[in-house]
């Protein structure tokens, strides 16, 4: 068990799509107030004018228990902590190991303090980008098989499907992965018709943002389109193409109309 110190604070912090326009008021505050800044490199980098003269410990993609530990280590030592996510911290973001290092260390709940400020996830990004395709339920689910087993993933996805969710795909593809985004579009292919809209966005109110409007049939051809930072947008029944964006309606009663 690890002595807590009563003046250690964790920021766990969402600093959004990565554009500053996007980044909350109490995100920069979390940070000016921070003696340390700790986060994986590439979002390191998003906020270098905001992080002058701090304390920075940066990390690669992997890391994330590392960091985790190198945060709480400095909090339990009396500094103010700001962990950074792209994103939504709660959103496949830091808060989780953040958390399971305090849980392992007999955390009492209170020091140190641990005080979460919500971002722009990236699905809410993309959404913003594609229209309004989040206007009924909706579930996100990441097709990465580092730490989840693909048999689990597979069956979030056919659950998905049989819900008819609007579904938003995070960790879509990679150099290493490249059949799972098919595999997902075979599954949900299964509980909705191949002329369902599919949003791309890559790199969302980023530099390089790129967008591009599919169907769920067509979605094979498009896969090279995708990769890590894509959020893979898929409609349900309702879902619609109109003047370029990607809508689904409020309710199932409304009047859909195609492109």
């Amino acid at each position: 068990m690890t002595t807590a110190s009563t003046n250690g604070k964790i920021h766990l912090v969402g600093i959004g799509p990565g554009n500053p326009q996007y980044l909350a008021p109490a995100a920069s505050q979390a940070m000016a107030e921070s003696d340390v800044i700790v986060g994986f490199r590439a979002y390191i980098d998003q906020i270098q004018d905001l992080i002058t003269g701090k304390e920075v410990v940066s990390m690669e993609l992997g890391q994330e228990l590392e960091r985790a530990a190198a945060a709480v280590d400095s909090a339990y030592s009396g500094k103010i902590v700001a962990v950074v996510s792209s994103g939504d911290a709660g959103i496949y973001g830091m808060s989780g190991p953040v958390f399971r290092v305090l849980t392992d260390r007999d955390w009492d709940g209170q020091s140190p303090a641990v005080v979460t400020v919500p971002g722009v996830s990236a699905m809410q990004a993309a959404a913003a980008v594609l229209g309004s395709p989040l206007m009924q339920d909706f579930c996100a689910i990441s097709l990465s098989d580092l730490l989840t087993p693909w048999e689990k993933i597979r069956g979030r996805l056919e659950a998905a499907g049989q819900g008819d969710f609007v579904v938003a795909l995070y960790n879509p593809r990679s150099k290493r992965r490249q059949t799972q985004l098919l595999e997902a579009r075979e599954i949900l292919l299964k509980h909705r018709p191949g002329d369902t809209p599919v949003g791309l966005v890559g790199d969302a109110f980023r530099p390089g943002q790129r967008v591009k409007l599919t169907t769920l049939q067509d979605l094979e051809k498009d896969a090279d389109f995708v990769d890590m930072v894509t959020i893979v947008v898929i409609g349900n029944s309702t879902t619609y193409l109109h003047g370029g964006r990607v809508i689904t309606p409020r309710g199932y009663e409304e009047k859909t109309r195609s492109a």
